[in-house]
């Protein structure tokens, strides 16, 4: 599948590989500086695999060093195979089931890119998905080849007293000369990328959980000496996780041991390896004290994620990288849905859209399009995006809303029962829920296939006289890069018509597009839709709960949309019509006409409404008190993006909507101070979410005596949730205890890395031009870890990311800065230095001057050359034509 001269992966490619590894033993000898890796494999030729066929076995060249090759126990002649830097080629390898036995050895110590083997804090431990395996051993490391592994692991005692694998631990004892061994075995056969070793002197807290079927599981988490109580959080959302994933999917965990292990430096947050989930510890330690309130809800969310992905990306799993989005997309549409139902349903699903427009959509408006199972790829680990994970969720979430709560669940079960144990696809996916429905998939399918994120146009008209109400929709998608012709999708537009008062409205008949339960399938690019029997002109809510991930475009004034934020029975849209109303008056100002006195102050009193209401939760407030963020405005305004004038309307907005209401927001934080313990618990969470949410607001409108509350805050926070909260709101205002306050917490908690990257992100943040030298000074200092991802992604990451005054500066230094740190980066950590420089992407819509200069420090970047396949691939995507 793959050529390495272009080093481009087709799809149309794919073809099953002429061998098969059906089981795997392997015997790792660790020691200090060296690991010894002996491996054999079972090998066995398909059907139709001709006389002579080679195999092949991918291998990294500069991580492997090949001591000793046989087959059956022969050693091999040296004519016999081939070892360069990608593969192992064995020439002509018997036409049956034989042993292939490998020797290789490794050095984890210098694997700096976290790929493979190595070492986090003294602790070993691997990382194989998508294509780290073969930097372990010579492999068929491909997801469609599943095997059963036996793992045996020696290893010094002193330096690594926990040796854990996949599956069941069936042996263990004494090695002699102050080692020791442990013998996992893991029944279910599994692809190589689900492989996990950890070797440690780790702390740990057990459990246990009783499946539906009686069985008990014993459950561990590991981690550094010391932390084993910042793990109790992380002990019980498994437990949660386990018991919903039971009630909502019928599905039951299938070995005898769930093993967590967090380590300090990984590139992702976390991994499924079958049984033995490894964890980046940031998404595992929490105590109030140090970690946030959305630290708690993160780790809560990614261990049912990874734990969901037991069934839905191990028991299946993907046939080839191209279906990635087959177990990321379905999983999050799994955890989104375990979150809604352990938390607010509608605070989820407005948190879930803040987060796909905030990194999906212009992923799917810029350089870095893709469909969300792309039909090609340089480097596999670049797509690991919020298209495949984000919008593949929106997908399946689309696929139920369509066929119905049963539906949905008839078509999931019939997926687990007829895929079990196997690589599958996209196709055979949706076939299941064709099945089992009785529904034509064919179109719905095109949603995987294309890229672009769809505008919904809707104009709608009423006649008094005949008592009918029309309405007009038309969607269309932009050429996205490789795609320029795009074709209708089915999109589910969930709807409700509201009368004078609030209350819906009744039809007496509908003609048009298919309307079902107060639901448009929407399959043509053009539809009309007539509604009878409407007494009077109503108001129309549309795309409810944000049934479709599409850009709305309807002609609603002022008047209607603030009716709606009052009215609407639907949270998602009453927080959206808030947002649609602060949007406009937002472009208006940066197209020249400032929003009149009234136009604030209706929207003020609209936000005001919103605090005083009685019915609606305080975690929905928090997030409804707030205007359009800047990257938002932006995109809203498509091209030519000026990030500086939108700070600046943004803050200007906030004054004067805000501003007025200072009262009334003070009265009603100190209305929610509380001398409570801290709880974890989504009342406990919506209450600060609010109070801080109003703070910031406080700050950011420079309500008279704001900065002192913010300070007074940051003094006497019985957690961390509240003192970060005014910190960010100083630091981002800039008061004048912001620096004292940056400096206060540095020492407070510098010693604690977790807490460390807040401060990071919180200082990288700041829109003031002092920003860079500052970010250039904490990476100078001795003792900044530049090889550990976390605090990287926290620091850089977040200016190119979330700071776009200073990223893209006038004078480009941001631009430069950031350039400038990709090429230092990318030698020693690849995955990091291309996750970064796709802050890039919004390039192409900046105005002419900061367009032409980015574009230039780009082009000097891909003209120094000798950039790894990550970062290359994500430049050329960036800079193509």
């Amino acid at each position: 599948m793959r050529t390495e001269t272009e080093h481009t992966i087709y799809l149309k490619d794919y073809a099953p590989s002429p061998y098969r590894i059906s089981h795997v033993d392997l015997d790792f000898a660790i020691g200090a500086e060296t690991t010894r890796v002996r491996a054999l494999l079972t090998v066995e030729p398909r059907e139709g695999t001709e006389p002579g066929t080679p195999l092949v076995l991918d291998g990294d060249g500069d991580e492997l060093a090949l001591g000793s090759i046989a087959i059956d126990g022969a050693p091999l002649m040296l004519s016999a195979y081939l070892a360069d830097g990608n593969s192992l080629v064995i020439n002509e390898p018997p036409l049956r089931r034989f042993i292939l036995e490998t020797e290789v050895t490794l050095r984890p110590e210098n694997n700096t890119r976290l790929m493979g083997l190595y070492r986090s804090g003294g602790t070993w431990c691997t990382q194989c998905e998508p294509e780290g395996f073969r930097r372990i051993t010579y492999y068929l490391d491909r997801p469609d080849n599943l095997a059963v592994f036996t793992v045996r692991m020696t290893a010094p005692r002193e330096l690594a007293p926990v040796l854990l694998s996949n599956g069941n631990l069936v042996e263990q004892g004494d090695a002699g000369d102050g080692k020791h061994f442990a013998v996992w075995e893991d029944p279910f056969p599994k692809p190589a990328y689900l492989f996990a070793l950890v070797a440690g002197d780790l702390g740990s807290i057990t459990g246990s959980f009783t499946t539906m079927s009686g069985r008990e599981v014993a459950l561990a988490i590991y981690c550094t000496h010391g932390k084993e109580e910042q793990c109790l959080w992380a002990m019980d959302s498994l437990k949660r996780s386990m018991a919903w994933d039971e009630k909502r999917f019928g599905r039951e965990y299938d070995l005898d041991i769930f093993n967590i292990v967090a380590v300090s430096d990984f590139n992702f947050g976390a991994m499924e390896n079958k049984g033995l989930n490894i964890f980046n510890d940031k998404l595992v330690f929490a105590q109030p004290e140090t970690a946030t309130d959305a630290d708690y809800e993160g780790i809560e969310r990614v261990i049912a994620h990874e734990y969901f992905h037991n069934w839905t990306g191990n028991r299946i799993t993907c046939r080839d990288w191209f279906q990635l989005c087959l177990k990321e997309g379905l999983t999050v549409y799994r955890d989104q849905e375990f979150t809604s139902d352990e938390r607010s349903r509608a605070v989820k699903r407005i948190s879930d859209v803040v987060t796909l427009r905030g990194a999906q959509f212009p992923e799917d408006g810029g350089p870095l399009a893709h469909p969300p199972r792309p039909d090609q790829y340089r480097e596999i680990n670049n797509f690991y995006t919020a298209t495949v994970y984000e919008k593949g969720a929106e997908i399946v979430r689309m696929l139920a809303t369509l066929l119905g709560e049963a539906g949905f669940r008839k078509g999931m079960d019939l997926y687990f029962e007829r895929h079990d144990g196997e690589a599958t696809t996209i196709e055979a996916f949706l076939q299941v829920f064709a099945e089992a429905n009785g529904v034509d998939l064919e179109q719905f399918k095109i949603w995987y296939l294309q890229a672009g994120t769809p505008r919904l146009t809707v104009r709608d008209s009423y006649d008094a006289q005949s008592q009918t109400y029309q309405l007009k929709l038309s969607q269309e998608t932009k050429p996205t890069p490789g795609q320029p012709d795009k074709k209708p999708l089915v999109l589910p537009i969930k709807f409700d018509l509201l009368g004078p008062n609030g209350s819906p409205v009744s039809w007496s008949g509908v003609s048009g597009a298919e309307v079902r339960d107060n639901m448009i399938v929407l399959h043509s690019a053009e539809a009309e839709i007539v509604f009878t029997g409407v007494a009077n002109k109503p108001v129309p809510s549309l795309l409810r709960e944000f049934s479709a991930p599409v850009h709305l475009d309807t002609e609603l004034g002022m008047e209607d949309r603030l009716f709606l934020a009052r009215h609407d029975s639907d949270p998602f849209n009453r927080w959206q019509s808030l947002q649609d109303v602060g949007m406009n008056l937002a472009l208006e100002a940066l197209g020249g006409h400032r929003w009149s006195d009234e136009a604030a102050r209706a929207l003020g009193d609209a936000f005001a409404e919103t605090l005083a209401s009685p019915g609606l939760d305080d975690a929905f407030q928090a997030l409804a008190l707030t205007l359009p963020a800047e990257s938002q405005i932006a995109r809203s305004l498509g091209q030519d993006v000026d990030p500086a004038s939108i700070h600046e309307v943004r803050e200007s907005l906030i004054e004067a909507v805000f501003g007025p209401l200072a009262g009334r927001l003070l009265a009603a934080y100190e209305g929610l101070a509380s001398g409570e313990a801290y709880s974890a618990d989504a009342r406990s969470n919506g209450r600060r979410a609010l109070r801080n949410r109003l703070l910031a607001l406080l700050v950011a409108s420079k309500a008279p005596g704001a900065a002192e509350l913010a300070e007074q805050q940051y003094a006497n926070a019985g957690n961390m949730t509240d003192r970060l909260a005014a910190l960010a709101a100083s630091a981002g205002a800039w008061t004048e205890a912001a620096p004292r306050l940056l400096e206060d917490f540095r020492q407070r908690f510098g010693g604690n890395p977790l807490v460390l990257d807040k401060w990071l992100a919180v200082t990288a943040s700041v829109p003031r031009d002092e920003v860079i030298e500052r970010i250039r000074h904490i990476l100078a200092e001795p003792d900044f870890p530049k090889t550990n991802p976390n605090r990287l992604r926290s620091l850089v990451g977040t200016f190119a990311m979330s700071n776009p005054t200073q990223f893209a500066r006038l004078d480009g230094a941001g631009f430069r800065f950031v350039v400038d740190f990709v090429r230092d980066i990318d030698p020693i950590n690849p995955q990091v230095a291309a996750r970064i420089l796709t802050g890039f992407r919004v390039w192409p819509m900046l105005e002419k001057n900061r367009r032409e200069t980015a574009k230039i420090v780009l082009s000097e970047l891909q003209s120094a050359g000798t950039l790894s396949r990550n970062t290359g691939d994500i430049l050329s995507r960036m800079l193509a034509e």
